[in-house]
């Protein structure tokens, strides 16, 4: 089996080249592509050519456009690399009979409520990002292309750039932080992302009928304030110097941190049928937190 994913320095894109290698060949591309290989969103028609050289049995798209911000002035981009490439992905996916594995966001819903969202929800996106997104979802699903949509949220990793490595910043620099509390979801590793989807590629080489979207987070639910507490009580308990301890980190509500993009309050997802379907038992936030800290103590932070 060959499988070609698409944005490999990424956070998920990272670990999925652990997570994928054990399954077949593995050619992991980015932007930048490889010799004559086009790994760049923005160019469908290099990435078709890729993929008719290449004949993967799987598509693995871990590449999108995240700056949420920014997403509201570059609407063109933004579209074209979260709407208008997974739909050339998709087209050549079945053109192929191949596999595409795509994730989308907790943005693709308008955040109201307090239940976890379910897969048959009605989405309702609050800003350009989320729009773009489910965009792509819509491409995927209407090609008639055998595939696998993942929504996640709040996704971090012990490296790279996200909300635990800045905080751990902040928490040395700083000796009080204030930090949203009335928006509630999941953090979710990208080892937890990797390892679900590997699960979940082998899963439908034996029966096809389980592709479709599904749900993909960690188990449980906190704020963002939630998030950055339990980081702080981490490290303390580690012995890490730290400036910001948990009593000095202020909650403070979405109305308080004006942003150009509006943002969901409620990113609660419910990950029954991903549970159900791929048998697995989605372990709690804070034990993957706790994991990712770990590496980067053991990094120095």
């Amino acid at each position: 089996m060959t499988i070609l994913l698409l944005g490999k320095n990424g956070q998920v894109g990272w670990e999925l080249q652990r997570a994928l290698a054990p399954l077949g060949e593995l050619i992991a591309l980015d932007r930048h592509g490889r010799g004559e290989l086009c790994g760049d969103l923005t160019n469908p028609r290099g990435l078709r050519a890729t993929i008719r050289a290449l004949k993967p049995s799987v598509i693995v798209n871990a590449a999108a456009y995240t700056a949420v911000d920014r997403a509201e002035e570059e609407h063109e981009l933004a579209t074209r690399i979260n709407a208008d490439a997974p739909a050339a992905l998709a087209e050549e996916a079945r053109a192929l009979d191949a596999l595409l594995v795509h994730y989308s966001t907790d943005y693709v819903f308008d955040g109201s409520g307090d239940a976890p969202w379910l897969e048959t929800d009605i989405p309702g996106p609050l800003n350009h990002y989320g729009a773009s997104k489910l965009a792509g979802e819509r491409h995927i699903q209407n090609s008639g292309c055998r595939h696998l949509i993942f929504r996640t949220s709040w996704v971090y990793a012990a490296n790279g750039k996200n909300f635990l490595a800045t905080m751990a910043r902040l928490m040395r620099e700083h000796e009080a932080l204030q930090v949203i509390d009335d928006q509630v979801g999941a953090p979710t590793g990208a080892e937890l992302i990797a390892d679900v989807t590997a699960h979940a590629i082998r899963q439908l080489g034996h029966n096809e009928s389980l592709g479709g979207l599904y749900h993909l987070v960690a188990g449980g639910e906190t704020s963002w304030h939630g998030y950055a507490s339990f980081i702080a009580e981490s490290l303390q308990a580690q012995d890490i110097g730290i400036q910001t301890t948990p009593e000095r980190i202020k909650p403070i509500p979405t109305s308080a941190w004006p942003a150009p993009a509006a943002r969901p309050l409620n990113s609660r997802l419910d990950t029954a049928k991903l549970e159900r379907v791929f048998g697995l038992t989605l372990p709690h936030w804070q034990q993957g937190v706790a994991r990712a800290l770990a590496e980067r103590i053991a990094s120095s932070l």
